[in-house]
């Protein structure tokens, strides 16, 4: 990759973590006010604690890949616009939410125009030979789930950070190394940096929250990242670097619809929540995590690097494997104390 590139996303990293944090300290004040998570049925945070601090991730994300972009050897810009467009349209709705909770269908019907909006303009086939319209409404499909996803296992402190750290870095690696185009490359960049601004401040036990606000455009942002990851022919990848979230939620979404019971309504039915319900502290569920997710990227790696059935078909087998041993560690994870860590509403 040229050194101009790398400069510019190195310094994309920099800047949205400068920005997102300084945003933080000068919206905490605000957000303490006026924007307190109450504990809920699907809450493991115990005191009332403030949320939106997704409001600085998205503005940094937005501001530093809107500057950054300019640069020639980035290009894009109708592709960022669009996405700029519904990762801040995506914001506001969660920012309503996040202080009066919109009805389900509502908030659906938003994220379906978004997502279709971005479907809709894709720039190639997922999966070469399929028929256009099939693919299109399952990418559609996809698309929303992942975003309902992120926002379904944002529960816990540094839960979001441990998922999102590891993906845009590994997309951000990928973007250096060649494997992803500029554009994307600069938004994993600036997502990666966002990120990080605002992990101090998540720390368990937190003191600030993303909520929808955040959880939703995060969602959208990185559901497009991994899409343009398996354009560029690592649809293996893209789906081995979100694999722990997607896992638990789904797995978790097909359990309770089993059961019969309200799929949309909170509740404490996670892997991770019943990791902590049963004794395992909240630093070590994130940890493990944020470990299987370094593996999972190493995985992803190398099915771009050694592009072959065998390597695909094993690094695949692989991850699920690792992802299965680690939801089975959290179904029963009987640990030494129970932590007081908090989790995000």
């Amino acid at each position: 990759m040229p050194s101009a590139l790398a400069t510019i996303l190195v310094l994309a990293v920099l800047l949205a973590a400068a920005l997102s944090a300084g945003l933080i300290l000068r919206l905490r004040p605000a957000l303490q006010r006026y924007a307190l998570a109450r504990p809920n049925a699907r809450s493991s945070h115990t005191v009332p604690t403030p949320q939106g601090g997704g409001i600085a991730v998205v503005t940094a994300l937005v501001t530093i890949s809107g500057l950054l972009i300019a640069a020639p050897e980035i290009g894009g810009r109708p592709d960022w616009v669009r996405l700029a467009s519904g990762t801040l349209v995506l914001a506001i709705l969660g920012a309503v939410d996040d202080l009066r909770p919109l009805p389900a269908g509502l908030r659906l019907a938003v994220q379906a125009g978004v997502v279709g909006m971005l479907v809709w303009q894709l720039d190639g086939q997922l999966l070469p030979g399929a028929s256009l319209w099939l693919e299109r409404g399952l990418a559609l499909l996809a698309g929303i789930w992942f975003v309902n996803l992120t926002n379904f296992m944002d529960g816990l402190d540094w839960l979001t950070v441990a998922e999102i750290v590891p993906v845009s870095g590994a997309l951000l690696l990928l973007g250096l190394a060649g494997y992803l185009a500029p554009l994307p490359a600069l938004v994993a960049a600036c997502l990666l940096g966002a990120m990080l601004g605002f992990a101090p401040f998540n720390r368990p036990v937190a003191k600030l929250f993303l909520g929808d606000v955040g959880s939703l455009p995060i969602g959208l942002v990185t559901a497009w990242l991994l899409c343009q990851l398996a354009l560029a022919g690592g649809l293996a990848a893209a789906l081995l670097l979100p694999l722990v979230y997607i896992a638990d939620a789904s797995l978790t979404l097909a359990a309770r619809a089993a059961r019969g019971e309200r799929v949309w309504e909170a509740h404490r039915g996670h892997y991770y929540q019943r990791a902590t319900d049963h004794g395992l502290t909240v630093p070590g569920v994130v940890a493990r995590v944020f470990a299987v997710n370094l593996v999972l990227a190493g995985l992803a790696a190398a099915t771009l690097l050694w592009p072959s059935w065998p390597v695909t078909l094993g690094t695949l087998a692989a991850g699920l494997a690792l992802v299965a041993a680690l939801l089975r560690r959290f179904a029963r994870a009987p640990a030494p104390a129970h932590a007081e860590g908090a989790a995000s509403p």
